[in-house]
């Protein structure tokens, strides 16, 4: 009799490399820190998604396995994909996010990260708190041990506390070699054990309680000893 092949959502394929899977966050973000250094206002979406593929081909991830999204302004607060790029206009005193899932050799990367222009308070104070939320998620993750859905649960009432509305559309997701959609489909905030190291990507994304503006924060969840 063959043996039971158990399906393990964690799973991953035989290309699966901890250096290339590092490799590729390294560049994922190095990407998203330049785009965002050349993004101006008076920039539109477009134009700045544009920028990114450009961007992403120099660096040798041209393939992408989701589509690169770019929101300026009010735009922050929506859904990451209800709505693709448009003509909005970066104004001088703004708020803007980046979302990158590009692929380097057989490796996915996935990373969001939100940056302001001018010197808006509550732009300013919404960018910090949700790279600051991240790392509460990720600090709890370790110590705790709690599943998936524990801690997003968690995420939503400190994001609460710090007068946020988390969007729960936006909940983490599988990563791997690709395709990391033939290990496993579920977002993060569905997991029902301890999520381990270097298999998903941990996304917050709030907004403020009016829906004016939101800010993004994704990377993949690694331990301290991993982490730069």
């Amino acid at each position: 009799m063959e043996d039971l092949q158990i399906y393990d959502p964690e799973g991953v394929g035989s290309d699966f490399s901890i250096l290339g899977m590092l490799e590729t966050r390294r560049k994922t973000r190095a990407v998203i820190r330049e785009v965002a250094g050349r993004i101006e206002a008076g920039m539109t979406e477009d134009e700045a998604v544009l920028l990114t593929k450009s961007v992403l081909a120099d660096a040798g991830m041209a393939r992408t396995w989701h589509p690169i999204i770019v929101r300026f302004g009010a735009n922050t607060a929506e859904t990451l994909t209800g709505q693709p790029a448009s003509r909005v206009v970066l104004a001088q005193n703004d708020i803007f996010f980046i979302d990158i899932g590009p692929r380097y050799g057989p490796w996915e990367g996935d990373a969001g990260e939100t940056f302001v222009v001018g010197n808006h308070s509550e732009h300013v104070r919404c960018a910090r708190d949700v790279k600051a939320l991240f790392h509460d998620i990720r600090a709890v993750w370790m110590k705790r041990r709690l599943k998936g859905a524990d801690l997003y649960r968690h995420a939503a009432e400190t994001a609460l506390k710090l007068g946020w509305i988390l969007n729960l559309e936006v909940a983490g997701h599988r990563i791997s070699d690709y395709p990391h959609a033939a290990m496993h489909t579920g977002t993060l905030a569905e997991f029902d054990r301890h999520p381990a190291a270097m298999r998903w990507v941990l996304e917050c994304h709030i907004r403020d309680p009016h829906a004016k503006f939101g800010a993004l924060f994704a990377d993949l969840l690694l331990p301290d000893d991993y982490y730069a």
